[in-house]
C-alpha cells in the first residue's frame, strides 16, 4: 500500500500521507508484525509509541527517524495493567492522545493438550488475552472524550479455524475475535472501529528458522503459494488504521493468501 498521490499544480504532484498527524500506540512492536506495522505507520505520517517486553527497540527507533516520524519506546509487560497504564500516560503526555491501538503483542507456547501445562496455559492466555484487554481499557477513554478512534487487534488464522498443538494460541486468538467484535458493538456509537487482523503462515524470523520442508508444506497449503511478508500484515493495518476504513467495523480480515478457503 502506498501513499495516495494529488495533483497540486500543473507538473507537481503532493504525497498524501493517510496517518499524517495521528498518534499510534503498537504493542509487541520490537521485531516482526509489529515491526513492519510501526515502520508503515511512520512512513504513513504517523507519531509511533511502541512498547514491548525487552530493554531494547532492538534499533528500530533509528529507522523510524529517517522516515522522519516522531517515535518513543517504552518496556511494558502488557499483562501488568499498572504498568500499561504508565505506558497510556507517558504516551499522551510525549507525543499526544493516543488516535490508533494496534494490539499485536503476543506469545506461543504450544503443546497437545494432554502434555500442556497450566503454566503453559496462563502464560499465552496473559498476554495474548488479557494484554488486549489491559491496553484496549487503558486506551479507550482518550478515543472516546475525542469521540474517534481505531484499535487493530492480531488474531490468526488459529483463531478461526484451530491448529494441532495449539490449545491456548487458539483459544486466545477466538477471544481476541470475540472481544474485537464486542467491542465493535459497544464503542462505535461513540465513533471507534475496532476490528481484527488474522494473518496466515508468514514469514517472522521464527517462521523462517523452520526446516525448508515443514516451509514449503506450508507454500503448498496457500493458493497463492507462497508465505506472507511482514510487509502484508502492515499494509492491512494502515489500511484499517486510515480514513479508507471508516465504516469498517467489527470486522475480521484474514490475510493468508487465500489459506482459508
Amino acid at each position: 500500500m502506498g501513499r495516495e498521490l494529488c495533483a497540486v499544480g500543473p507538473g507537481s504532484q503532493l504525497e498524501i500521507m493517510r496517518l499524517k498527524n495521528k498518534i499510534a500506540f503498537i504493542t509487541g512492536a520490537a521485531r516482526g508484525l509489529g515491526r513492519a506495522t510501526a515502520l508503515s505507520f511512520a512512513k504513513e505520517g504517523a507519531s509511533v509509541a511502541v512498547c514491548d517486553i525487552g530493554a531494547s527497540d532492538s534499533g528500530l527507533a533509528s529507522e523510524i527517524e529517517k522516515a522522519g516520524a516522531r517515535y518513543a519506546y517504552f518496556p511494558c509487560d502488557v499483562t501488568k495493567s499498572d504498568q500499561v497504564n504508565e505506558v497510556v500516560k507517558a504516551i499522551s503526555a510525549k507525543l499526544g492522545a493516543i488516535d490508533i491501538l494496534v494490539n499485536n503483542a503476543g506469545i506461543t507456547q504450544d503443546a497437545t493438550l494432554a502434555k500442556m501445562t497450566e503454566e503453559q496455559w496462563n502464560a499465552v492466555i496473559g498476554v495474548n488475552l488479557s494484554g488486549v484487554f489491559l491496553c484496549t481499557k487503558a486506551v479507550v477513554p482518550g478515543m472516546i472524550e475525542k469521540k474517534a478512534g481505531k484499535i487493530i487487534n492480531l488474531s490468526s488464522i488459529v483463531g478461526l479455524y484451530g491448529n494441532f498443538g495449539q490449545t491456548n494460541y487458539a483459544a486466545t486468538k477466538s477471544g481476541v475475535i470475540g472481544m474485537t467484535k464486542t467491542w465493535a458493538r459497544e464503542l462505535g456509537p461513540k465513533g471507534i472501529n475496532v476490528n481484527a487482523v488474522a494473518p496466515g503462515f508468514i514469514a517472522t524470523e521464527m517462521v523462517r528458522k523452520m526446516p525448508q520442508d515443514v516451509l514449503d508444506g506450508m507454500k503448498q497449503r496457500t493458493p497463492m503459494r507462497r508465505i506472507g511478508e511482514p510487509q502484508d500484515i502492515a499494509n492491512a493495518c494502515v489500511f484499517l488504521a486510515s480514513h479508507e476504513a471508516d465504516f469498517i467495523n467489527g470486522a475480521v480480515l484474514s490475510v493468508d493468501g487465500g489459506l482459508v478457503l
